[in-house]
C-alpha cells in the first residue's frame, strides 16, 4: 500500500483529513474513495504513537483528502544504532541525493554544516527555503524505504558555532571521518564502541581545513577512516553510514 507520512495524533478509528504534502501526494497517485493507505507519525513529538496505520480513503475534494483511521501495527524498520550526520554541504544537488540515500540508511537526523571549504553558502530565508526543501526530502525517502522515523534536517549553522554549542552535550560519542594517518579505521572503531548512538562529522569538497579537524578533535571527536581511496564528500558520508547501519 502507499505509505504516508501524517505528522498529527493518529487512533484506531479516527476520521481526519490528511495534511496538504500527503493530500496532494494521494491525488498525483489517483487514488479514489475505498483504496486504503498507509499512514505514520513516529519520531517528530511525544503524541506519536510509532509502528504504522492502515488507513481508507473516504472522500476526495479538490485539494483535500479524508480517510478513516484502522488497525495500528507496531513495526518498526530503523536501524539499531542512532547516527546523527553533520556534514560540510556539498554543492548542487549532491546535498539532495546525500539526504535521499542518508534517510534511506536510517540517519537519525541531519546538520548542514558551512565550513571553511564550503561551497555551497547559505543564510537567511534562502537557508531557510532549503532545509524545508531537504525535509520534504527526507519525507518522501522515509515513505518510499518503509521507515517510521522521519529524520529532522537542522537549521543551516557553521561549523565553529556548532563545535561550541556541543561542549554542554557528552551523551553521543563523536566521530570525524579524516584522511590522517592516525585515523583508525571504522570497522575497528565500531567494534569498541558497539551500538552507541553517535554524532558523525564529515566535510565538504576538499574535507575539513586542519585548523577544523583539530577544533573537532578538541571537542571530544575520535578520527575515523574509511581505507586508502579518497571519496566524494557525499559518498563518503553514505559509506561510513551505510557500514554503520549494517552491524557492529
Amino acid at each position: 500500500m502507499p505509505r504516508f507520512f501524517c505528522p498529527t495524533v493518529l487512533s484506531i478509528g479516527a476520521a481526519l483529513e490528511l495534511p496538504v504534502g500527503a493530500a496532494r501526494h494521494v491525488q498525483v497517485l489517483r487514488l479514489q474513495p475505498g483504496d486504503r493507505i498507509t499512514l505514520f507519525n513516529g519520531g517528530w513529538s511525544a503524541t506519536a504513537a510509532g509502528g504504522e496505520f492502515d488507513a481508507t480513503i473516504t472522500r476526495m475534494g479538490r485539494s483535500d483528502v479524508a480517510v478513516l483511521v484502522g488497525d495500528h501495527h507496531p513495526v518498526e524498520r530503523e536501524v539499531a544504532r542512532q547516527v546523527h550526520l553533520a556534514v560540510g554541504m556539498p554543492a548542487n544537488d549532491r546535498m539532495d541525493w546525500l539526504v535521499e540515500k542518508a534517510t534511506e540508511l536510517g540517519v537519525a537526523s541531519i546538520q548542514p554544516l558551512m565550513t571553511e571549504r564550503s561551497v555551497l553558502r547559505l543564510t537567511g530565508e534562502r537557508a531557510e527555503k532549503k532545509v524545508a526543501h531537504w525535509q520534504s526530502i527526507a519525507v518522501a525517502a522515509c515513505e518510499q524505504c518503509g521507515g517510521n522515523q522521519v529524520p529532522r534536517i537542522h537549521p543551516v549553522h557553521n561549523l565553529p558555532g556548532w563545535l561550541e554549542a556541543l561542549n554542554g552535550d557528552a551523551a553521543r560519542t563523536r566521530w570525524l571521518l579524516s584522511l590522517h594517518a592516525t585515523a583508525l579505521p571504522l570497522h575497528q572503531r565500531m567494534v569498541q564502541a558497539g551500538p552507541t548512538a553517535l554524532s558523525l562529522l564529515s566535510g565538504p569538497e576538499g574535507g575539513l581545513s586542519p585548523i577544523e579537524e583539530a577544533a573537532a578533535l578538541d571537542r571530544g571527536f575520535a578520527a575515523i577512516g574509511l581505507g586508502p581511496r579518497v571519496l566524494r564528500a557525499e559518498t563518503a558520508a553514505l559509506a561510513a553510514l551505510a557500514m554503520l547501519s549494517g552491524g557492529g
